[in-house]
């Protein structure tokens, strides 16, 4: 898999990467056997989630590297928009 951002976003124009961004709260919660990660970040009002076969450490407070794309979830029939992580690292 490749993990460079910028050739990641060249080859899916759908895919954005922010750097730094500050983490203002970290959810996890199990589903199964993965555990689902969700961030919200400062200066924006869309959750970001993404999944992981563990749990870690807070990232609360923490600045971090993304590279995402935005996508649509449906809860008891409400849609919501939200920003799937296909790659973080902290900052």
């Amino acid at each position: 898999m490749q993990s460079d951002p910028k050739k990641l976003v060249e080859k899916n124009q759908n895919l954005t990467h922010s750097d730094l961004m500050k983490v203002l709260s970290h959810v996890q919660r199990e589903q199964g056997e993965w555990v689902v990660h969700t961030l919200m970040v400062e200066a924006c009002d869309v959750p970001f989630k993404f999944k992981r076969k563990g749990n870690y450490q807070s990232l609360k407070g923490a600045r971090v590297n993304m590279t995402y794309y935005p996508e649509e979830e449906t809860v008891a029939g409400i849609t919501f928009e939200v920003m799937k992580v296909v790659r973080i690292k902290r900052g």
